[in-house]
């Protein structure tokens, strides 16, 4: 009796699912238009890159210029050092995600100015706009990234994870100098 009940649920389902197919078929014409709504994947991440971004401009902002040449020990890269790094990072991987430059117009590492670093990581970012407003469609393209393989997607996700693991370590450097970092800071 319950193999009868689910081949007959089977059976009344199946016109069902085929129309559904049907309804999402398009032809040609149709094919441009409908994938411009298919963002769904870059718009997943844009806004954990938007809130990074926000932290980190904030973070070059906040940091006096004094504290520009801080580093924890001698190992690591001061906190202007990471300003300038992932003002450049932005070029690279954004610029591989979008078939743009993925060079920076400079090497940011070597500016040292508060002014010149802030202007620096701003410009880095803007250079991210177009590839965080990417269809889906372009966004699962391939791309070669650091020897490998992966979707502009990919690239979009890495830039973001990139950005995030700095934004780590200056947390690490306000609050050893005291100063509380932007996302600890409240209104963002």
């Amino acid at each position: 009796m319950k193999r009868l009940t689910l081949s007959v649920l089977f059976l009344a389902l199946l016109p069902a699912g085929q129309l559904m197919a049907q309804e999402h078929m398009h032809d040609e014409a149709d094919q441009h238009e409908h994938m411009e709504h298919h963002d769904a994947a870059v718009k997943a991440i844009a806004p954990l890159f938007e809130t990074v971004k926000g932290y980190l401009i904030a973070s070059a902002e906040l940091m006096p210029e004094e504290l520009y040449s801080y580093r924890p020990s001698e190992e690591v890269r001061t906190f202007g050092q990471i300003i300038g790094h992932v003002a450049s990072a932005q070029y690279l991987f954004c610029g591989t995600a979008t078939d743009g430059t993925a060079r920076p117009p400079e090497n940011f590492g070597e500016r040292t100015t508060k002014a010149g670093l802030v202007e620096a990581i701003k410009m880095g970012f803007e250079a991210c706009d177009e590839a965080y407003a990417m269809d889906d469609m372009k966004a699962m393209e391939e791309v070669q990234l650091f020897g490998s393989t992966g979707t502009r997607l990919w690239v979009l996700n890495f830039n973001v994870t990139h950005d995030w693991e700095h934004y780590g370590n200056l947390v690490v450097y306000f609050r050893a100098n005291g100063i509380v970092p932007p996302s600890s800071q409240g209104g963002m």
